[in-house]
């Protein structure tokens, strides 16, 4: 079989699978229109955890983002006759999700919970408890090190640099997922992420020095 036959059959297969995911949330935003409890308890299921951290990579505090997951829930459901399926489901969600992570963050920013501004033992230690990194082997130990590493650079950007690292390089969206998100240009993504990840290897490369 030719290479161009064997590129094909991987082609046609994946947009079968295409084909039947997006059939079936057609089929869960019917269910979920008719008011379904069952459909809406899917719709948390398949899509929560990734929401959760989305947030987490925004907000730096796990019951800051709990909460926050279920605020974006709650609007989804509360505005579910306002989505017109020009996105994904889960585009949407995200969306809400961005939207309601700025307005927590600059909440949060006037009450003086900014971003913190050392890295040290301490907010290493609870950085790594944040991301629920489990007490282990070294490696275990190291790995967990170097999430808070991360976590804490990601904290120092600005939110929208921070929202699009987290969209692309920790959650693996689309580019054209993340403009639907941001409701940003192409170009202008592009752009703000490659500064973005300037300025995280800078931060990250301040740590190893």
């Amino acid at each position: 079989m030719s290479s161009s036959g064997v590129l094909g059959m991987e082609l046609e297969g994946t947009s079968v699978t295409d084909e039947a995911a997006a059939r079936e949330e057609r089929l869960l935003l019917v269910r979920l229109r008719r008011g379904e409890p069952e459909a809406f308890e899917a719709l948390v299921r398949a899509h929560q955890d990734r929401l959760f951290d989305f947030c987490v990579r925004m907000l730096g505090d796990r019951e800051e983002a709990n909460d926050l997951v279920q605020d974006v829930f709650v609007s989804a459901h509360q505005n579910l006759a306002k989505f017109r399926e020009d996105s994904k489901l889960s585009t949407w969600l995200f969306r809400i999700g961005k939207n309601h992570c700025i307005n927590r963050l600059k909440y949060l920013k006037r009450r003086g919970r900014g971003r913190s501004e050392e890295y040290g033992e301490q907010s290493e230690g609870v950085l790594a408890d944040l991301l629920g990194s489990p007490p282990g082997p070294d490696a275990a130990l190291e790995s967990a090190r170097e999430q808070a590493r991360v976590q804490w650079a990601i904290s120092q950007l600005e939110p929208d640099a921070r929202m699009l690292v987290a969209l692309r390089d920790i959650e693996g969206l689309s580019y054209e997922e993340i403009v639907d998100i941001t409701e940003l240009a192409l170009g202008t993504v592009k752009s703000r992420l490659h500064r973005a990840r300037e300025k995280l290897a800078d931060l990250l490369g301040r740590l190893e020095e």
